[in-house]
């Protein structure tokens, strides 16, 4: 199985340029496939053991981290919570249907979660 920083070259192509590129540090050393595309990287820095990562490199980090938290947030939901990462079906239909109710119920959740939030505010206050 290949890692999937591995497999950047065909997930992005030209019709991505001027959109920004969030990834974490495994995707460093792909600058040249992010230019080919005319994307904009984003990509974390990462520190060593004898290289740290300055205050600026840092602060750089964790404003992009805010918007890549995000999208790893659906994924964590995803996987841990409903572990609807792997489609067990046969045919493209069904896949569709799982993925689009999948997202329907992350949805759903989200809903409740929000409702829940402004009821205690509600509450409170």
């Amino acid at each position: 199985m290949t890692h999937d920083s591995q497999e950047l070259k065909t997930l992005i192509d030209k019709d991505d340029a001027g959109q920004k590129l969030y990834a974490d540090s495994a995707y460093i050393g792909q600058e040249e496939s992010i230019e080919w595309c005319g994307m904009q990287s984003e990509v974390h820095e990462k520190s060593t053991r004898t290289k740290k990562l300055t205050k600026s490199q840092q602060a750089s980090n964790k404003r992009k981290s805010k918007s890549r938290a995000r999208g790893e947030h659906v994924f964590g939901f995803l996987t841990n919570t409903m572990h609807a990462m792997y489609i067990h079906t046969i045919g493209i239909t069904r896949a569709a249907a799982k993925i689009g109710l999948s997202n329907l119920t992350y949805n759903m959740m989200c809903c409740v979660q929000l409702k829940t939030r402004v009821y205690n505010a509600f509450l409170e206050g």
